[in-house]
């Protein structure tokens, strides 16, 4: 059975927002090998089509990025959305009969899964699916944008926090 994993970089004031801060070098290699060893990743329609930035080369990438894009491009993904067509390579979409798909998705593949989006992590917290929170904490303080959390939760136990490259702190929560 896999393990359902919903991580994300965000501010101290709980927003994720890519584009207003990135993590640092060594917590750029966290997530290379956070990605290179996950089972997959399950995404809401938002999220994969920002992650999509993966799948073409960009000759201004270091070593660090195409690392990166070949991990991610090298895992399975799965997609919820009711709005997209189609999705590219690697990539599952799952548009029908999605809460039971996701269920036997969990049933079916080994592993953890990282689960790509406040709004599908939101979805599969209300249905007892997320198994693990990890909150990647920046030293920056955004005032608004799209929470971490997109709307509240049971109550969840804090199991682990370190630190994570220069700057970030990461917090571990489980489910009560």
């Amino acid at each position: 059975m896999a393990k359902f994993v919903f991580g994300m970089n965000l501010s101290l004031d709980g927003y994720v927002d890519h584009m207003k801060f990135a993590p640092d070098a060594e917590l750029f290699r966290h997530w290379i090998e956070a990605v290179r060893s996950a089972a997959g990743s399950l995404y809401g329609r938002h999220l994969y089509e920002i992650m999509r930035y993966w799948d073409d080369d960009d000759p201004g990438w270091g070593e660090e990025e195409r690392e990166f894009a070949n991990a991610w491009r090298n895992q399975p993904k799965w997609v919820v959305s009711r709005s997209l067509a189609s999705v590219g390579p690697n990539a599952r979409l799952i548009s029908d009969d999605i809460e039971a798909t996701i269920r036997r998705l969990k049933e079916e593949q080994n592993g953890e899964i990282d689960v790509g989006g406040p709004v599908l992590a939101h979805s599969l917290g209300e249905l007892g699916l997320i198994d693990e929170y990890r909150l990647y904490f920046h030293p920056v303080v955004l005032g608004d944008g799209a929470p971490f959390f997109a709307g509240s939760l049971p109550p969840l136990r804090f199991v682990a926090s370190d630190r994570v490259g220069g700057e970030a702190i990461r917090l571990t929560y489980l489910p009560v």
